[in-house]
C-alpha cells in the first residue's frame, strides 16, 4: 500500500515538473518570423498557380475581342479596297453612271425651268399682238422656241408673196412649224435615254457583281476547307456591295427619268401653244393682204 501511495506520488510529481519545461521548449522553439515565412513562401506559389489559368483566359477574351472588332470595322470602303477587280470594276462603273444621273439631274433642272420660264412670258407678251410684226417686236431678241416659229411664218409668207392660195401658205408654215417642234422635242429629251438605260441595267450589272463575288468565294471556302462564318462573311459582303451600288444607281435614275418625262410633256404642250399662236397670226396676216388687195381693186373699179 505504501509503495502504491509512493509510486503514486512519483508520477505526479515528475508530471508536475515534466510540463513546464515542456512548455517553455515549444514557446522557445517557436518562431513567428520563420512561420509566417514558411506560410508567405507556401502561398506564393499557390497564387502563381492560380493565376496562371486566368491570364491565359485573359487573353482569350482579348483575342476575342480583337476578332470581334476586325470584324465591325468592315466599312464599304475597306470592303471596296479588298473586293475582286472585276467586282471593283463592276463598283466604279456603277459608281460613274449613278454620277451621271445627277449630273443630267442637275443640268435638266436648271434648263427646263429656265425654258419653261421663258415661253411662258414669251406668250404672255404676244397675247395682244395682231400680226407677225407685231409679236416679234414684242419678243426682241428672246431666243425662245416661239421666236424660231414667228421667224418661219414671216419667212413663209414673204417667199408666198403673189400666191392666192392662203391654204398652201398655211400648209407649208404648217410644215416648217412641225420640223421646228420635232427638233426642240429631241433637244429637250437629250439624256433622257441615259436615263433610261441606266435605271434599266444597273440592277443587272451589279447583280454581276455580287455573282462574280460569290463564286470566288466558294472558291476561297474550298480552298481553306473551311465554312466557319468569320472566314466566308467578308467575301460576301463585297460581293453583296456590289448589288447595292446598282440599286443605288438605278432607283434614282429611275425616279428621274419618270419626273422628267412629265416635265417634258408640260414644256411640249407649251410649245405646241407657240406653234398655235404663230399660226394664228400668219393667218391674220395673210387675210388683211386679200382685204387690202381686194379694197385697192375695188377703189381701182370705182375710179
Amino acid at each position: 500500500m505504501f509503495r502504491t501511495v509512493l509510486k503514486t506520488g512519483f508520477v505526479l510529481a515528475f508530471m508536475a515538473m515534466g510540463t513546464p519545461a515542456f512548455a517553455q521548449q515549444n514557446t522557445a522553439g517557436y518562431d513567428p518570423k520563420i512561420s509566417t515565412g514558411a506560410t508567405v513562401s507556401t502561398v506564393q506559389p499557390s497564387l502563381a498557380a492560380a493565376t496562371a489559368p486566368v491570364d491565359s483566359g485573359t487573353a482569350t477574351i482579348e483575342a476575342a475581342k480583337s476578332s470581334k472588332v476586325t470584324l465591325h470595322e468592315l466599312s464599304p470602303w475597306s470592303m471596296f479596297l479588298s473586293a475582286d477587280i472585276i467586282v471593283k470594276a463592276v463598283m466604279v462603273g456603277l459608281a460613274f453612271a449613278s454620277l451621271v444621273t445627277w449630273t443630267i439631274f442637275i443640268a435638266k433642272m436648271v434648263e427646263l425651268s429656265f425654258i419653261q420660264r421663258s415661253l411662258r412670258a414669251a406668250l404672255r407678251k404676244i397675247a395682244d399682238s395682231r400680226s407677225l410684226a407685231e409679236a416679234q417686236f414684242a419678243l426682241g431678241s428672246s431666243g425662245t422656241i416661239l421666236s424660231s416659229l414667228l421667224a418661219a411664218a414671216m419667212r413663209e409668207a414673204r417667199m408666198s408673196a403673189g400666191i392666192s392660195s392662203d391654204a398652201g401658205v398655211k400648209e407649208r408654215a404648217a410644215s416648217s412649224f412641225a420640223e421646228i417642234v420635232r427638233a426642240e422635242s429631241r433637244r429637250i429629251r437629250l439624256g433622257m435615254g441615259v436615263l433610261a438605260t441606266i435605271g434599266a441595267t444597273s440592277p443587272f450589272v451589279g447583280l454581276f457583281g455580287t455573282v462574280w463575288g460569290i463564286m470566288n468565294s466558294f472558291i476561297g471556302i474550298s480552298k481553306s476547307q473551311t465554312t466557319n462564318l468569320a472566314v466566308v462573311a467578308p467575301g460576301i459582303a463585297e460581293a453583296l456591295l456590289a448589288t447595292a451600288f446598282g440599286l443605288v444607281a438605278a432607283i434614282p435614275a429611275v425616279i428621274i427619268y419618270n419626273h422628267f418625262s412629265r416635265v417634258t410633256k408640260g414644256y411640249l404642250e407649251l410649245v405646241s401653244r407657240s406653234s398655235g399662236a404663230a399660226g394664228r397670226l400668219l393667218s391674220r396676216d395673210l387675210d388683211r393682204t386679200h382685204v387690202s388687195s381686194q379694197g385697192r381693186v375695188n377703189s381701182r373699179a370705182a375710179e
